[in-house]
């Protein structure tokens, strides 16, 4: 069988329009539906997307594998989902990016150039087509033979042709350029693959693609959710400074939000071509295709833009599955909780290799085949860290000083409430069935108990795991793993 994992980034959990989004158009992520499995309440573990993709890629939490922000090192001794592939006999492939800043003790030395960006690639891929958010070289080559004027390469020309993308057309777009690369390496393929396809988009700057970017007209585009009317110290610093303060005039946010939607459909057309190539090479029941994001979109929801802060907008993420096997279900919609930490034991699974000690996260596979697992999550968790954002340099910078370890909150988020609790011991609390909206904390701290204790029963539940079921005597006593984490000079 073979694996394809399909990354949108900054991918907003309600901008399908089989969830029902009144303005969005995404007919083949809609067939992928159809054919498989959605899972309505499937939640980012953290942001930026250096922190979410480590969690989808290791199955850990945040707060286990400690990739804080775009450029916090992933620690080597993590397994993830490319070397669980290699194990299964497969050439894991990388078509996009990672976003995984390399573990210093594998740089060559000081000069190593992978410890000058965050955007490496997670050990265990071999590469298709690298295409770094900072250096899109390969797209503005390709936009060269193809007559039009671009930069010599680099981050600012890379932004500047992303901004471009309405004055060319669709077919000349970042998005197509990945396509066209990984359909011409998938006509190559003798045999069982396993492919990673990384598209940027709708992440900003939001333009998008020719045509696309007159799709939707502003004026068509629903209104956000209000901003609350007395915001938390921390919401107010977001939306008064910085890149996630939303436009204050409805037209401009407008126009973000039909750029946003046009990214979508374009790329979706994309995977149209996809899903086309597959069935044209026989391989379209011979491949299982996971959809997801590494976070969300605020898309002006609380008067913010961009992805962070506690609100689910930033967190809240598709996932489409669609198992090939002739003992899955077609077109289930799962309401239970799922987090980005259950691709990769999921992906273990249909692989058949063994689920690493390390994982938080739980194998979707019983969902996959009609089944409801006998224990599941009863809330969904996510953090967020903004030490690199809002903090200023030479505050809490010493050792001693752990002032800087309090820059986090971390959510659970359960079907009738949501918890918010900050490193500094601040906390709020939300009645969802009330206020869906996180409109206004609950003044009383007791209705918050239950909230509070769910949350630190996660954490102490989700400490690292890796030998905690050894003890070195009598031969070894409880569960051994199936192997051994990869030494630190590992590639």
């Amino acid at each position: 069988m073979n694996v394809l994992l399909i990354t949108l980034d900054q991918f907003r959990g309600d901008a399908l329009s089989v969830a029902g989004h009144p303005v969005a158009r995404t007919p083949h992520l809609d067939r992928l539906a159809r054919e498989g499995v959605r899972f309505a309440r499937h939640y980012a573990q953290a942001a930026p997307c250096g922190p979410g993709r480590a969690s989808l890629y290791t199955g850990l939490y945040a707060m286990t594998h400690r990739v804080v922000a775009n450029g916090t090192p992933l620690d080597v001794r993590f397994d993830n989902l490319a070397r669980a592939a290699a194990r299964a006999g497969l050439e894991p492939t990388l078509f996009g990016y990672t976003d995984q800043a390399l573990d210093p003790r594998l740089a060559t030395g000081p000069e190593d150039p992978r410890l000058a960006t965050y955007e490496a690639i997670l050990p265990g891929f071999a590469t298709g087509l690298h295409l770094p958010m900072g250096d899109l070289s390969p797209w503005l080559a390709w936009l060269g033979a193809r007559g039009h004027v671009v930069g010599p390469g680099g981050a600012e020309a890379s932004l500047a042709a992303l901004k471009g993308e309405p004055a060319r057309p669709a077919e000349h777009s970042l998005a197509a350029h990945l396509t066209e690369v990984f359909l011409a390496w998938l006509e190559t393929r003798q045999g069982p693959w396993f492919a990673h396809l990384s598209h940027l988009r709708p992440h900003p700057p939001y333009s998008a693609a020719g045509a696309y970017a007159e799709l939707f007209d502003p004026a068509d585009m629903p209104d956000p959710v209000p901003a609350p009317a007395d915001p938390h110290a921390l919401h107010a610093r977001l939306m008064t400074s910085g890149p996630m303060a939303a436009p204050a005039e409805r037209t401009e946010m407008a126009r973000i939000q039909a750029q946003y939607f046009g990214m979508i459909s374009e790329v979706d057309a994309q995977l149209g071509r996809v899903w086309a190539a597959l069935e044209q090479r026989g391989t379209w029941d011979d491949t299982l295709i996971v959809v997801t994001a590494d976070h969300g979109e605020q898309l002006g929801d609380q008067g913010l833009i961009g992805k962070g802060g506690f609100y689910e907008a930033s967190y809240h993420i598709p996932c489409l599955i669609r198992d090939p096997r002739p003992v899955a279900v077609r077109g289930a919609v799962v309401e239970a909780f799922t987090e980005a930490v259950d691709i990769f034991p999921t992906l273990c699974e249909a692989l058949g290799v063994a689920i690493p000690a390390q994982c938080d996260g739980r194998p979707l596979t019983p969902f996959l085949h009609g089944a409801t697992p006998p224990v599941w999550r009863a809330a969904a968790h996510w953090e967020w860290d903004w030490r690199s954002s809002l903090t200023r340099r030479g505050e809490g910078w010493g050792p001693w000083d752990r002032r800087i370890e309090t820059r986090n909150l971390c959510v659970s988020r359960g079907a009738e409430a949501a918890f918010v609790h900050f490193g500094s011991g601040e906390s709020l609390a939300f009645d969802l069935l009330a206020d869906p909206d996180w409109g206004k904390p609950l003044a009383d701290p007791a209705r918050a108990l239950d909230q509070a204790r769910e949350l630190l029963t996660w954490r102490a539940t989700h400490a690292d795991r890796t030998w905690t079921g050894l003890l070195m005597e009598d031969g070894g006593l409880g569960r051994w793993p199936d192997f051994l984490p990869a030494p630190l000079h590992a590639g």
